[in-house]
């Protein structure tokens, strides 16, 4: 700040000094004067002596009052500027280095509801604008953000105001020893603004399909002459709840329909969690069983038609992860909603068949065929690239499975291909092996799993131009894009339940061979939890064909047997298990000696299901500097959106997530919030 006393300086200073300076030049021509006439030298100095006293005198006594009526100058001219700015309808404000407040103007005043002389931190009126955002701390000399204040929207505006800058721009004021600087605070009110884009933006456009996911099923258990009356009663539920919402639906076909609405009224529905889902179910005239439909929303896109595919990508979403659920999709992320039914098994095989026919067609013009499944593949996902390889050499291709990390859990399902003359030295290979050989007329055939990001070998999916997924899990938001051909059932208890239905479609000359049948009938086994879980007629026949195919149950169980490592570790987790609001289990799985603890863990989980009172349990197991989630339950539960909002997925009964960073107890931490959560939110019973 101002250390001296104020000085003049500029064109102020130059004339208040121009006399003096005259005297100077007089004293110049007298001594001129001097060399001419030395008597007139005289005179002239006695003059000079004269005029320079008065000169002085003046300056010295005149100095103080030409200071004052400078400095009443400026205060008059200040006090102008001042009254300009405490009257300025933009609320300003004057803070120091450190934020506090110095000076603020009456529109500020009304504002924030204050009285003049309000000296606090800015941040006790608007907590976002911390010290570390105040420019000049922040290295900014200007900054500007949104505040909220007494349900107010304003762009703060922060200027840095050096005072040094200020007194070197001064024509009057000496720059010397003026140090620091203030801030200039300005608000700009945008609360209207922020309403009309708000009022605009809620009546955009919203789009929605709505399918019936069991039509045919629905009226197949019903009386014939009362299914016309099924029909109509849905229609009539399914129009009357679009209405309430102030929508248009009109229907498509026998099982769809077409809905715009606002988006207003579109997160109206978001926030009921879309309970049309459930309303529908409660259309009962005798009929076995419940009608369910799957919606699809498409919001904030650029044009009506892309609203429109995202609708139909959430739907397909939504039809992939089981039905009975609504999936909203935006530019950035998808939300889901719904999914708590078991998802009913189809009867015919009609679909199976179809798709047989597809993959065969897709084979037969191909040079080379590449499976692969997830990363730190299982029973299922070998089982199920097997029966692709199968598939492949009757149709005389060259096979390879991508495996590269083999686990303890399918060591010996490996070992029975590895050094046997049956089989290619090649039929098993790993990623970098797999990117040497992959050409342009390969087909990379991906089973149980669709997601990219967690595939053996997800740089091999950019190198096939044909890709060809089979899987039960539902689907995500990410999903493997542009597949030739994509064959996603979620009902499904494996993906080698799937193979086992294709390969009965390939051709009356496939035969499996007895090591190929026991990987398929174990990755069958282990998804099922030995036939317990998610197992429908479907499964046992696709269990009977590979037993007819010489599938031997002594050989699979022995395949599997634990080690004492293993079934002390799952005893130990079984042990200390916390429960969790006397429904949720959740422990720990510490198997440091165990080859394959996450499938450990997931034993562990399974065994917990058997207490009375569980409705799902969870297992965290550390492996590789990575916390992995089993998450289980028998029907009371959808364990998958639990495990979607921590990053992971899977199917209702059976998922998983990981965690890269954090620890165990981070992790439980993290269970318990995201529970908690969704029992706030209705998502849960408590």
């Amino acid at each position: 700040m101002m250390k001296n006393s104020v000085k003049l300086k500029g064109r102020l200073k130059s004339y208040l000094q121009s006399s003096l300076y005259l005297g100077f030049l007089l004293i110049a021509v007298d001594v001129l004067i001097y060399m001419i006439d030395y008597r007139a030298g005289l005179i002239l100095s006695g003059f000079i002596i004269f005029y320079i006293a008065i000169i002085l005198s003046m300056m010295f006594y005149n100095k103080p009052i030409i200071m004052n009526e400078l400095v009443s100058f400026a205060t008059q001219y200040g006090q102008i500027q001042r009254r300009l700015l405490r009257d300025l309808e933009l609320p300003h404000a004057l803070l120091d280095d450190g934020g506090k407040i110095i000076w603020t103007n009456i529109a500020f005043e009304k504002m924030v509801h204050q009285d003049k002389g309000y000296r606090k931190s800015v941040t006790s009126l608007f907590p976002s604008i911390t010290k570390d955002k105040l420019p000049g701390v922040n290295e900014e000399d200007e900054v500007e953000f949104d505040v909220e204040y007494d349900s107010g929207n304003y762009i703060a505006k922060m200027k840095k105001i050096s005072l040094k800058e200020m007194a070197e721009n001064s024509d009057i004021i000496d720059a010397k020893g003026y140090e620091g600087y203030l801030i200039a605070l300005y608000l700009f009110d945008e609360t209207a603004l922020k309403i009309a884009l708000k009022e605009v933006d809620n009546q955009s456009l919203a789009v929605m399909l709505i399918y019936l996911d069991n039509y045919d099923e629905a009226l197949e258990s019903v009386e014939e002459v009362r299914r016309s009356l099924l029909i109509a009663l849905i229609d009539r539920k399914v129009n009357k709840y679009i209405a309430a919402m102030d929508g248009i639906c009109r229907k498509l076909e026998k099982d769809k329909y077409f809905v715009i609405m606002r988006k207003e009224a579109a997160i109206q529905l978001q926030e009921n969690r879309f309970d049309l889902l459930e309303e529908v179910k409660t259309v009962n005239i005798g009929n076995e069983m419940a009608v369910t439909i799957s919606i699809g929303m498409g919001l904030d896109g650029l044009s009506y038609t892309q609203n429109y595919e995202f609708a139909r990508n959430a739907v397909d979403i939504a039809l992939g992860r089981g039905g009975d659920q609504a999936v909203v999709k935006l530019p950035e992320n998808v939300a889901y909603y719904g999914g708590k039914s078991q998802q009913v098994e189809k009867s015919t095989r009609v679909k199976a068949r179809v798709k047989a026919h597809a993959l065969k067609e897709i084979i037969a013009v191909k040079d080379e065929i590449f499976v692969m499944g997830h990363r730190m593949g299982d029973a299922d996902s070998f089982g199920a690239a097997v029966g692709i390889y199968r598939v492949a050499e009757v149709l005389n291709k060259k096979a390879h499975i991508v495996l590269n990390d083999v686990g303890a859990a399918i060591q010996p399902m490996v070992d029975t291909f590895l050094n046997n003359s049956g089989y290619e030295e090649d039929m098993i290979i790993n990623n970098a092996r797999a990117l040497e050989m992959v050409g342009s007329n390969a087909v990379l055939v991906v089973v149980d799993v669709n997601k990219p990001s967690i595939t053996e070998c997800p740089e091999l999916l950019k190198r096939c131009k044909s890709v060809v997924v089979l899987d039960h899990h539902r689907q995500g938001s990410e999903i493997i894009e542009n597949a030739t051909l994509s064959y996603i059932e979620a009902y499904a208890s494996s993906a080698c339940e799937m193979v086992s239905e294709i390969l009965q479609y390939i051709g009356d000359n496939l035969k499996l061979r007895p090591e190929e049948a026991d990987c398929m009938y174990s990755g069958i086994m282990i998804d099922t939890n030995n036939f317990m879980t998610k197992t429908g007629v479907r499964t046992f026949e696709a269990a009977a064909f590979l037993r007819r195919n010489g599938a031997d149950v002594t050989r699979v169980r022995k395949l599997f047997r634990d080690d004492a490592a293993e079934y002390k570790a799952k005893a130990d987790a079984v042990s200390q298990a916390e429960i969790y609001r006397k429904s949720y289990a959740i422990s720990v799985c510490m198997a440091e000696d165990v080859a394959s603890p996450t499938v450990v863990g997931a034993q562990a989980a399974n065994e917990l299901l058997n207490i009375k009172g569980i409705k799902a349990s969870f297992i965290l197991t550390p492996y590789n500097g990575i916390i992995y989630i089993s998450a289980r339950s028998i029907d009371e539960v959808n364990v998958q959106v639990i495990m979607e909002r921590m990053g992971g997925g899977g199917h209702m009964n059976v998922a998983g997530a990981q965690m890269e960073n954090g620890t165990i107890e981070e992790g439980i931490v993290t269970i318990k919030r995201t529970l908690d959560a969704m029992i706030a939110e209705g998502e849960l019973d408590a």
